[in-house]
């Protein structure tokens, strides 16, 4: 996609960007940075701090401009064939998972696995690979991985939020008139409500139906969650030395983050806590 719309093969494309980390580690800022943002949080970074200029400082390196459009939310943590305990069952584990998040994988022992949505199951079900993560509830019911792999791990941490871009060719998108740009704008603006809206309603009835066809659900372990984020920003370390788009994105989310993550923590995460503990007397 990034490649059709550089080259002006086609003018517009909808799709995530750290499908190309391997051109630019830089650009799984534009989807999802493990151990980064929730969806929330991403949006307003992207729209109302400076992570969409920076991104399009990369992107203009490539004859492109983007506009954020629709997040899937938070991930699952993915399909498991046997359980998780600790750090060590990640040792030689084969795990199809997609993007920059294979690195951090490697870096712990797995052996991070690409493979297409429709090859996943067929995998799975031979031995192939050992688990898989897609996105969730929702669209993991319609793939069937509930009837080979039994343990549904979450959260899914290499994407806090599923963050998705129309990306347009930058001489066509500059030939535009003011009017049809702003058009574009407001239609990409509008897949958040759409997109994160519908993923929210349709999630708890599939997650519900998972659980009764057998799926076992499981937190990953405390251990492993560390390891996985101690891993990540070593990694992190390492391309803020050597790329200047990555130094700059992660400097901007990173410092967007802290004082995000302190507001969240006062207001949204007492109000959901105190929610979540009353459900069950209502």
């Amino acid at each position: 996609m990034l490649d059709a719309v550089s080259n002006g093969t086609v003018e517009m494309g909808n799709t995530a960007l750290y499908y190309y980390w391997s051109k630019n580690p830089a650009f799984t800022f534009g989807t999802s940075l493990p151990f980064g943002l929730n969806t929330r949080q991403h949006i307003s970074w992207l729209m109302s701090g400076d992570g969409q200029t920076l991104l399009n400082d990369l992107l203009k390196e490539h004859n492109c401009i983007g506009i954020p459009t629709g997040s899937t939310g938070a991930q699952m943590g993915g399909w498991f064939r046997k359980e998780i305990k600790s750090i060590e069952d990640f040792k030689g584990l084969k795990f199809r998972i997609g993007g920059f998040a294979g690195t951090i994988i490697a870096k712990i022992g797995g052996v991070p696995q690409q493979i297409a949505g429709g090859d996943i199951y067929p995998a799975l079900e031979k031995g192939t690979i050992d688990a898989a993560e897609w996105v969730g509830p929702y669209d993991d019911e319609k793939l069937g991985f509930v009837k080979v792999a039994k343990y549904y791990y979450y959260p899914g941490w290499w994407e806090g939020t599923g963050q998705g871009h129309n990306i347009m060719n930058l001489e066509k998108w500059n030939a535009l008139p003011k009017h049809y740009q702003a058009a574009i704008s407001m239609a990409s603006h509008d897949t958040f409500t759409w997109v994160t809206g519908k993923y929210d309603y349709v999630n708890p009835p599939a997650l519900k139906r998972l659980m009764v066809a057998g799926a076992i659900l499981r937190p990953f372990p405390q251990e492993v969650l560390e390891a996985s984020y101690n891993a990540a920003n070593e990694i992190y370390a390492d391309l803020s030395k050597s790329n200047p788009h990555f130094n700059k994105l992660y400097a901007s989310l990173t410092a967007f983050r802290t004082d995000s993550l302190a507001w969240m923590q006062v207001a949204e995460l007492s109000f959901d806590s105190f929610m979540m503990r009353m459900r069950t007397r209502t």
